[in-house]
């Protein structure tokens, strides 16, 4: 950390910062075509935030119509790829060159604490375009076996207009995992952020024009799930729609597929990842996971440790440890203290829905153990205490809906057999942990657990390398890694017959 990035650095950055709010359609910032806008509620302080146009259809058919003349031009998919390389490679470092004003939009936007922005959220933004830049010039194609009087070319082809629709809670790196393999892969793409965070998209837009991708390639449009995000998945001429978000508008871009052309879908949705605990484990470690892997972002996570499932023997022990690590390393603040490691949520609504939850916890008969209350009603921000309740039964909602706030639901079981089906008795699939010393049964319950990422004595640890997503109705498709490329592309069979 930087010694000059004080509050009153950020707060004098704040004054100097100059927003853009409009659409990037076709290289160009726009507005409107109804000329509607809303503004947003900043979420550290509950004043006014930035100005952004109301999108609607109509908007949606001009930017897809910018990326299909783009895509059928040609002009980024036959580029030559080392300068396709080169161009997202620049592209990355902008990211990083305008590091500060992309953290601060970030945080403007969720509230969440701007050297967590800075240092992880924009950092993980560029990491992501570079390491689909570098893969652009290492696809290869293949030659399919045959007889001797014929040459089989098996072609990996990009699908064309690419749909992408992001969340709030970590807007620059989900961008990334649906901007570096789609556009690596020669498709053009319209983004539709979440209404409540469309700043650093619109940002990383600009800056990608100004490393110089065509035109048209890259497009966002901002607005309302229901007046832009809906005539995005049901849009003709869109050949996929990438979504993370909701199990609930999972299942409406599913149903908007095959209502219009029975386009590509791929769906990063909710979670409630079980960290199990045996009662051989270390307990320290366990603890710090457990905290942070559902404190972290103030639990607006998709694959946050939200239910502890643990052994009966080391549950008390176990739940001190994490109050202890929660209160002296999990500072709650405002989200331009340097002290702050968690910030707001991300709006009113959000926080009330959360309270909400926590109280009818209460009423359904959890104990809580320590927080997971409001806090800091002077800032007039959305701020909830991270917090634990304990014996819990998996058949509470506490337990079983996702809250995407603060609060970690301790579940106490006597058996590994128990402990097993507890993890496993979710209708999510998204990530799990083990924690114990006895390898045998680390792996024996990882390969168990009905996850697409599933931790051993760590959580919420991963690299590029690794590819992220769940089972059941946590979603399909991978983003990250090397295979997140296939999903933005098809095959295409070119048989030549000789004699």
């Amino acid at each position: 950390m930087t010694a000059s990035y004080t509050r009153d650095y950020w707060e004098k950055a704040l004054s100097a910062l100059a927003i853009n709010g409009q659409h990037f359609i076709d290289g160009q910032s726009v507005a409107a075509a109804s000329g509607r806008t809303f503004t947003r509620t900043r979420p550290m302080d509950g004043k006014p935030g930035a100005m952004l146009q109301r999108g609607d259809a109509a908007d949606i058919d001009r930017a897809v119509a910018s990326a299909r003349a783009a895509f059928a031009s040609g002009v980024w998919r036959h580029k030559e790829p080392l300068e396709k390389k080169k161009i997202m490679l620049k592209w990355a470092e902008l990211i990083r060159a305008h590091g500060e004003e992309l953290a601060l939009l970030e945080t403007l936007d969720v509230g969440k604490p701007v050297l967590a922005s800075l240092n992880v959220d924009v950092r993980l933004c560029a990491d992501g375009i570079q390491f689909y830049a570098e893969m652009i010039d290492k696809l290869y194609d293949e030659i399919a076996p045959t007889g001797p009087n014929a040459r089989a070319l098996v072609r990996k082809v990009p699908l064309g207009v690419i749909g992408a629709i992001t969340p709030w809670n970590y807007p620059m790196i989900i961008d990334a995992w649906k901007l570096g393999p789609s556009i690596a892969a020669g498709n053009s793409v319209v983004l539709k952020p979440a209404e409540q965070s469309s700043l650093s998209a619109i940002r990383l837009a600009q800056l990608a024009f100004e490393a110089g991708l065509p035109a048209g390639v890259f497009n966002v449009i901002t607005g309302f799930g229901e007046e832009t995000g809906k005539p995005l998945a049901l849009h003709m001429d869109v050949d996929m729609i990438a979504f993370t978000g909701s199990t609930e508008v999972g299942k409406l871009i599913m149903g908007y597929a095959a209502q219009s052309n029975v386009k590509r879908v791929a769906l990063e949705l909710g979670g409630k990842s079980p960290l199990v605990v045996f009662e051989d484990a270390d307990l320290d470690a366990a603890a710090s996971a457990a905290a942070w892997g559902c404190f972290y972002n103030s639990g607006e996570t998709c694959h946050a440790s939200t239910r502890l499932v643990v052994h009966r023997s080391v549950q008390q022990a176990l739940i001190e440890k994490i109050e202890a690590v929660a209160k002296s390393d999990i500072a709650l603040a405002h989200p331009f203290e340097p002290s702050a490691q968690i910030g707001a949520l991300i709006e009113k609504e959000h926080m009330d829905k959360v309270l909400g939850m926590i109280a009818a916890g209460e009423k359904e008969g959890g104990r809580r153990a320590f927080g997971a209350e409001q806090v800091m009603h002077d800032t007039g921000g959305y701020y909830v205490s991270p917090g634990v309740f304990v014996d819990l039964t998996n058949d509470m909602n506490l337990a079983r809906q996702e809250i995407f706030g603060p609060v970690l639901a301790a579940i106490p079981f006597d058996t590994e057999e128990e402990a097993l089906a507890i993890a496993n008795d979710t209708i999510y699939g998204l990530a799990g942990a083990v924690f114990t010393r006895d390898m045998n049964r680390a792996h024996r319950f990882s390969e168990a657990i009905h996850a697409g990422t599933v931790w051993i004595n760590t959580y919420d640890m991963s690299n590029f390398a690794t590819p992220f997503g769940g089972f059941k109705q946590s979603g399909f498709g991978r983003d990250r890694s090397v295979h997140a490329i296939d999903k933005y592309c098809d095959y295409k069979t070119i048989w030549q017959q000789f004699g």
